[in-house]
């Protein structure tokens, strides 16, 4: 008896995953990613980043082979398949759909100007109260950047697609992208619910260069036949989710509703949101974008805070002054061997470049209050940890400010979250209680693909088989102690603030 599996795919930029989950079961029984080896980010000039698109989809191809092989699974087994992909991405496309140059990813800062300039000229009113962000380096202003130096390029434009949209083009051969896709480029309009004509116009771009807009759960297009052919996989299969990586990764962990929080901490952090009511920060120091469950009819707006100076730093004082060889369990044991507060020493964790929750200015990283006769190298370990995590509560109090009720943070159990120290501290200091998952992002592309076929009725349901590893619940008896260096950290930030 053939069962019924979901495909997922994470169209990253150092890999493409594949992920196939059980539909009835909803446990996923296979995943791979391709390459094994970070894949070449093109850089012509410093600051630029740009991917071929053809790589994501053979790279697709690579590890949805592997997954089905795995798993024993056939192509017509497969009932449904949901996109994630890297944010902010540019993708262009002629008539016949043929890529006319490289994607220029998320992490490329060429269009820089170009969003700032369109800021100053039309005004921070303007495009607060309507694109909810500065139009800063998003994929509008790389597509400004285009028509600027490459003209002969922009004028052979059919349409402008995100990576996902690319991916879901491949399979279905049918060009279509989501408002939320739309607003992560600063392509929609919050306040006229539709296209942002007023930032096309001043750009010079025609809105037929945008794709046929579907909502983010439905069937968006269906498997052709040329795809079929070359992945294995059913004609007619329904592609029926899509979503960049930081929504997807609040999906992924069950993050839909107003007040609750999906968050990850690598080498960069990011502490993702969801707010019930169209809002922004009039600083632009977190970014809004529309969530997934985003409608014309329903407010849910994903709020983005991304820390650079986060498991960067963790692993800095691994290496550079915690005691040699030692591994990272060792290394939280070693930083909670001191107490709550670190005893005075104080890190601002800022070392990776600007960071956008202090309106992008670059102070660095800094340790302050060591006494010599006093401090150790422990000392040192848990102030970098309590600095990282007094950074999000930093960003989360931006988010309180816009009305959003922050009570729970969801997130995997990998990376900064693996250490007790760093979930004691951030569940005290934000009054969160913290929950720990076991999750991945293409095994949410798989189940938002359920959902937007109608295997799940909706997200509960899709996501009852999460296997939740750990809560972590405030401790009112050590709230005091917590606060108290909070406050110092951040009158240490301020003052780092006036010196720079």
């Amino acid at each position: 008896m053939s069962g019924r599996y979901l495909l997922g795919f994470d169209v990253g930029s150092s890999s493409v995953k594949a992920a196939l989950v059980d539909a009835d079961r909803g446990n996923c029984v296979a995943t791979a990613f391709y390459p094994e080896k970070e894949a070449p980010i093109i850089a012509h000039k410093a600051g630029w980043a740009e991917q071929e698109p053809q790589m994501w989809w053979e790279n697709a191809k690579l590890s949805l082979r592997k997954v089905m092989n795995e798993a024993g699974v056939s192509g017509d087994e497969i009932k449904a398949i949901g996109v994630s992909y890297q944010m902010h991405g540019l993708v262009c496309v002629d008539k016949e759909q043929n890529v006319l140059r490289p994607s220029i990813i998320w992490c490329d800062s060429r269009a820089v100007p170009f969003g700032e300039k369109a800021f100053e000229d039309l005004g921070s009113e303007q495009c607060l109260s309507h694109l909810l962000n500065s139009p800063g380096n998003f994929t509008a202003a790389k597509l400004a950047w285009v028509k600027e130096n490459e003209p002969q390029i922009f004028e052979k434009i059919y349409k402008i697609m995100l990576p996902g949209d690319y991916i879901a083009m491949k399979l279905s051969g049918v060009i279509n992208t989501t408002i939320s896709g739309l607003s992560e480029g600063m392509l929609w309009d919050f306040k006229m619910k539709k296209p942002a004509n007023f930032l096309l116009d001043y750009f010079g771009f025609s809105e037929d260069i945008i794709a046929n807009i579907v909502p983010t759960f439905s069937v968006q297009g269906e498997v052709c036949a040329a795809a079929a052919a070359e992945l294995g996989l059913k004609e007619g299969t329904p592609i029926s989710y899509r979503g960049g990586d930081q929504p997807n990764n609040a999906l992924s962990l069950n993050v839909f509703n107003p007040g609750e929080i999906a968050s990850t901490a690598g080498t960069s952090g990011v502490v993702y949101g969801v707010l019930g009511s169209v809002g922004y920060d009039k600083k632009s120091r977190v970014n809004t974008f529309a969530h997934v469950n985003y409608t014309k009819d329903h407010d849910r707006l994903g709020v983005l805070l991304c820390i650079n100076g986060t498991g960067i730093l963790n692993a800095w004082v691994r290496r550079t002054v915690a005691p040699e060889g030692i591994s990272y369990s060792d290394l939280n044991d070693f930083a909670a061997s001191v107490p709550v507060g670190s005893d005075g020493v104080t890190i601002i964790p800022f070392g990776n470049g600007a960071e956008r929750v202090i309106e992008n200015r670059e102070i660095g990283c800094s340790i302050h209050g060591v006494n010599f006769n006093k401090h150790t190298k422990a000392h040192i370990v848990r102030a970098a940890q309590e600095g990282i995590v007094f950074s999000f509560c930093y960003g989360m109090e931006i988010m309180r400010q816009m009305g959003m009720d922050i009570n729970k943070i969801h997130a995997g159990k990998a990376n900064m979250f693996l250490s007790p120290l760093f979930r004691d501290t951030l569940a005290n200091v934000s009054g969160a209680t913290i929950e720990l998952y076991e999750t991945d992002g293409s095994v949410g592309a798989a189940k938002g693909a359920g959902m937007g076929c109608g295997i799940y009725k909706d997200n509960n349901e899709a996501f009852a088989s999460l296997k939740k590893l750990a809560v972590v619940e405030p401790d009112e008896r050590q709230h005091d102690c917590y606060e108290a260096a909070y406050e110092r950290w951040k009158e240490t930030l301020r003052m780092c603030l006036e010196i720079k």
